[in-house]
């Protein structure tokens, strides 16, 4: 086995994207301290942890990555509000939860319930990837093919003239 060696500044060069690919993705990093602000903040210390756990488990159908509580965009923003006058309001989480659900359907959920209509948000995925897999299966097969045809084929009269002269010219060294 041949070992290269890496040239230094390549090295360097290399180190200096990994750092800043990672300082990148550390400053694109949802910030959820900074997505609620003081003013939606209740001062009831339970009702708040209420709120922030019903937030926890609601998807920003903005960012649609994210909870409501870790996106800035203005959505998210209306829908926390709103989770804090629900509960303020005397509702239970599962009350809260429902009326924002009977409004933006159950995609808003992180973790929708597995029923007929979310069956594609399920099994989506799952599907892809077993299509992805049947299809990586059939190029390697194909290959294989391929290889085998290769190795039996016989040469061509430019490939044995060519293969003839390098022989001829091994032979005389």
């Amino acid at each position: 086995m041949v070992m290269m060696r890496i040239p230094q500044p390549r090295i360097r060069a290399f180190s200096c994207l990994v750092v800043a690919f990672a300082s990148f993705m550390a400053l694109a990093a949802p910030n959820a301290s900074l997505a609620v602000t003081p003013a939606e903040m209740l001062k009831d210390p339970v009702l708040e942890g209420r709120a922030r756990a019903i937030s926890q488990q609601l998807r920003c159908v903005v960012c649609q990555n994210q909870s409501i509580d870790d996106s800035n965009a203005p959505l998210a923003g209306d829908l926390r509000i709103l989770v804090r006058e629900r509960l303020m309001a005397g509702e239970t989480d599962q009350e809260v939860i429902g009326f924002i659900v009977a409004r933006y359907g159950h995609f808003v959920l992180l973790r929708p319930p597995v029923q007929i209509n979310t069956l594609a948000l399920w099994l989506g995925p799952l599907l892809i990837l077993a299509l992805a897999a049947i299809r990586f299966g059939r190029f390697l097969k194909g290959q294989a093919r391929l290889d085998v045809a290769t190795a039996n084929a016989p040469f061509t009269r430019l490939e044995q003239d060519r293969l003839n002269k390098l022989l001829d010219e091994g032979s005389r060294q």
